[in-house]
C-alpha cells in the first residue's frame, strides 16, 4: 500500500478519505516537524499534506525519491519550492475558495476591534479598572461612511470588500485587474498602491506572498498613509516590513494595526507586544470548524484524485 505523510494533526475525515487507499502517518507531536524529521518521514511516501508551515524546499523535495504530490494545507505556496517540485514531476496542490469567507470575516474582526479598541476595553475590564461610564472612556474611530482600502482584489480581498456594504463606505482598491465585481455592487475605484494608502481610514492586505508583494508596505508606504489610518493584515507577514511598522506605531504615524500573520512567524517582533495600538491574533484566519473541516477534506481529496490519475481541480502546476 502507498504511504501518505500527513505533517501535523488535521481533522478526522481527511484522514479516513486516505485511510481507503493509502497507508497514513500522521505527525502526532503538537509543533511542526524539524526540517531532518520531516526528511525522514518522506523518504519512501506517494504523497505529502503539509502545512504552511512546513518548508517543503529543494532538500526536502529531493529526498523524497518516490513523492509524486504535495498537497497545501492552505491557499498560500510560498512553503513550496513549486518550480523544483515541477521540474521532478510533483503536482502540487492547495485549497483556495472554501476559506475566502472565514479569512474576509477575521480580517472585519480585526478591524473592529482595532477601531473600537475591544482588546484594550475586555482587559481594562477583566483588571477590575471600570468604575462606570465615562465621556472620554476607549473612544474609538467609526466605520461609517470612511473610505477602505483594499489592497488585493482576488477571492479574499473581494469578499472582505464586499461586506462593507452595510456601512456605507468609499472602496478603493489597488489590483493588477479591474474588479468588476467590485466596481458595479459598490462603486469601487481602481487606484495605484500609494492613491489608496494615501485616501484610505482602513487598509486591509490581501495578496499572496511572492518577490514583488515582499515588504509591499515599507518606510516609504506608512509615510504615505493618514495619520488616522488603521492597517489590517490577513496574508502574509512579510507583506508588511514589521520594523518599520513598529515604527509608524510607536511613532503614532498610523493610528493602529490588526495582524493575524507575521514577518518571522511564529516569531513576533518584541515591541509589538507591548503596544496598546495593536491587536494581534495567532494566525486564525481559517480557524472555523467548517473551514478547517472543508480545507481538509480538500487537501485529502486532491491526493486521491492523482492517485487515480485524475488532475487535481486544484492543482497550481497542471501544465507540467
Amino acid at each position: 500500500m502507498m504511504k501518505v505523510f500527513v505533517t501535523r494533526k488535521i481533522p478526522q475525515n481527511a484522514i479516513e478519505i486516505l485511510k481507503e487507499h493509502f497507508e497514513v502517518q500522521t505527525w502526532e507531536e503538537d509543533r511542526a516537524p524539524k526540517k531532518e524529521e520531516l526528511i525522514e518521514n518522506i523518504k519512501d511516501v506517494f504523497g505529502i499534506l503539509c502545512l504552511l508551515t512546513d518548508e517543503i524546499d529543494k532538500e526536502v523535495i529531493e529526498k523524497a525519491k518516490n513523492l509524486k504530490i504535495i498537497s497545501n494545507y492552505a491557499v498560500g505556496i510560498d512553503n513550496i519550492d513549486i518550480k523544483y517540485a515541477t521540474q521532478k514531476g510533483i503536482i502540487v496542490t492547495n485549497t483556495p475558495d472554501v476559506l475566502t469567507q472565514a479569512t474576509a470575516e477575521l480580517a472585519w474582526a480585526l478591524l473592529f476591534a482595532v477601531a473600537r479598541r475591544i482588546v484594550e476595553g475586555d482587559r481594562f475590564v477583566r483588571e477590575g479598572k471600570f468604575k462606570g461610564w465615562e465621556p472620554l472612556l476607549f473612544l474609538g474611530k467609526e466605520i461609517h461612511q470612511k473610505t477602505l482600502g483594499v489592497i488585493g482584489a482576488g477571492r479574499i480581498g473581494t469578499a472582505f470588500a464586499l461586506k462593507s456594504k452595510g456601512f456605507d463606505m468609499r472602496v478603493v482598491y489597488f489590483s493588477r485587474n479591474e474588479n468588476e465585481v467590485l466596481q458595479r455592487s459598490l462603486c469601487a475605484e481602481k487606484k495605484s498602491l500609494h492613491e489608496v494608502l494615501r485616501e484610505a481610514h482602513f487598509v486591509s492586505l490581501h495578496v499572496p506572498l511572492t518577490n514583488e508583494t515582499y515588504h509591499l508596505i515599507d518606510k516609504e508606504e506608512f509615510k504615505l498613509m493618514r495619520k488616522d489610518a488603521i492597517i489590517i493584515n490577513t496574508s502574509r507577514g512579510a507583506v508588511i516590513n514589521e520594523e518599520e511598522l513598529v515604527k509608524a506605531l510607536k511613532e503614532k504615524r498610523i493610528a493602529g494595526a490588526g495582524l493575524d500573520v507575521y514577518e518571522n512567524e511564529p516569531k513576533i517582533h518584541p515591541e509589538l507586544l507591548t503596544l496598546e495600538n495593536v491587536v494581534l491574533l495567532p494566525h486564525i484566519g481559517s480557524a472555523t470548524y467548517h473551514t478547517r473541516k472543508k480545507m481538509a477534506e480538500m487537501a485529502a481529496r486532491s491526493i486521491v484524485d492523482f492517485y487515480k490519475g485524475r488532475i487535481p481541480k486544484n492543482a497550481v502546476n497542471a501544465s507540467f
